[in-house]
């Protein structure tokens, strides 16, 4: 039997049923490479196969306890008993709420949605709203969720973007209105003349800024020194409001995210993905005077928006965060990965850069700095496949896209660890 015999004739099974056999485009890796999911424990994965994987896509980054952890699991189970979505708020979703913003320094008020793409498109309307105008401005190489506001610059290679001076909005998808262009400035990330210059001919006509504290999904790129405070001066000054995504990163690089890391203070922010151990659940929120007009002539409503699986697994997540050493365990794992690769590569005389934090880092090949998406598309992407094809078939599953970054959970130990830097030390001899 062929190690992903089964796995290959469920994706020929499902692919009768689902578009690419897939149920997101993040999830194909191509005919009969496909893993298909049975089961998570811990810091690993099993296919239909039977295969073992110790796992940092932690998909996409939501599993920041680990899979199946009882003391959350535990929680949903007791609360789903008495109903999952009743249309009448809960006192768990205020208790989600209160916590929240208890955690994040940078937040007053809070709504609880259901994904990222949620959370971000509710803060465009907000700052709408509130600002009164219509254009937002984001950076090539970020992304903010699937839908069409947001969907500019994020997939495309840089190489169409355009002169830096003068950057051009690429749609990342057909059946993106083309109306939709007038209403995004995309800009190269961590270039604070041309942000001002940028204000001084638009301002007037901007709601807001939206950034993530990093570029999340294109290699990594963190902000220079001096680069978010002059953003934030520059909203302040033209009286726009700074957006800050931390679907990724909020409650992954700390307890209350980069507000709380970095002494942040956007006017709005998004929450996803670790904020509920991999169930469901989202929220924006922001300064009290902002969120506030919501329901006073501002619509955000969701049917499963705060539902018992969502708000339980929030809660038991952030509990747990508050409670234990989660981030302090995972710095120490992830910062002894980041050094044991290094070193690999570095002996293997292998150039790389790796990026951000131990808890979601990345590594790219053949650069020496990214700064921005267009820094980071000269990266080699090929030679990163490679290795990361190879770690798959030794039992480490690691992204085969190298925008995307690793992940590590509360429950990666450092016998994981040791294994996979001796699965990778060994994909690098075989390469």
């Amino acid at each position: 039997m062929g190690r992903l015999e089964k796995c290959a004739e469920l994706q020929a099974r499902a692919q009768k049923s689902i578009p690419l056999g897939v149920n997101s485009n993040g999830r194909f890796w191509g005919k009969g490479i496909t893993p298909y999911f049975k089961k998570g424990k811990g810091s690993c994965v099993w296919d239909v196969d039977g295969n073992k994987y110790v796992d940092y896509r932690l998909a996409f980054g939501p599993v920041i306890l680990g899979y199946a952890y009882d003391e959350v699991d535990n929680q949903v189970i007791e609360t789903i008993k008495n109903g999952v979505t009743p249309g009448i708020t809960s006192e768990l979703e205020v208790e989600v709420a209160e916590r929240i913003i208890e955690m994040c320094p940078a937040t007053e008020m809070v709504r609880l949605v259901n994904t990222g793409s949620d959370a971000t498109q509710h803060s465009l309307r907000v700052a709408r709203a509130y600002t009164g105008k219509d254009k937002i401005i984001k950076f090539e190489g970020g992304y903010h969720g699937s839908y069409d506001y947001m969907l500019f610059s994020t997939y495309a290679p840089p190489s169409v973007y355009g002169n830096r001076r003068s950057p051009i909005s690429v749609a990342a998808s057909s059946g993106i209105p083309a109306a939709l262009n007038d209403l995004i400035i995309t800009l190269p990330f961590n270039d604070l003349e041309l942000l001002e210059a940028t204000f001084k001919r638009y301002g007037h006509e901007v709601a807001a800024v939206i950034t993530e504290p990093m570029l999340g999904n294109f290699g990594s790129a963190d902000p220079v020194p001096g680069f978010m405070d002059g953003l934030r001066s520059l909203c302040d000054k033209y009286g726009v409001l700074w957006i800050l995504d931390e679907v990724k990163t909020g409650f992954r690089i700390a307890r209350g995210g980069a507000q709380e890391k970095y002494g942040y203070k956007p006017d709005l922010t998004t929450y996803a993905k670790s904020l509920g151990n991999g169930y469901p659940v989202a929220a924006y929120g922001g300064k009290k005077e902002i969120m506030s007009i919501v329901g006073q002539g501002v619509t955000q409503g969701g049917t499963y928006a705060g539902n018992a699986v969502a708000a339980a697994g929030a809660k038991a997540t952030l509990d747990i965060m508050k409670r234990e050493k989660v981030h302090e365990h995972i710095d120490a794992v992830g910062t002894k990965l980041q050094k044991g690769m290094k070193e690999i590569f570095d002996e293997a005389g292998l150039p790389c850069l790796i990026s951000s934090l131990p808890s979601i880092f990345t590594i790219s090949f053949g650069i020496e700095r990214n700064l921005d998406a267009r820094d980071w598309c000269k990266a080699d992407g090929k030679l990163y496949k490679k290795i990361a094809e190879k770690a798959f078939e030794k039992g480490v599953l690691i992204d085969e896209d190298p925008r995307e970054p690793f992940c590590l959970s509360y429950s990666h130990t450092d016998v994981d660890i040791d294994f996979t830097l001796e699965v990778i030390r060994d994909a690098v001899k075989h390469i």
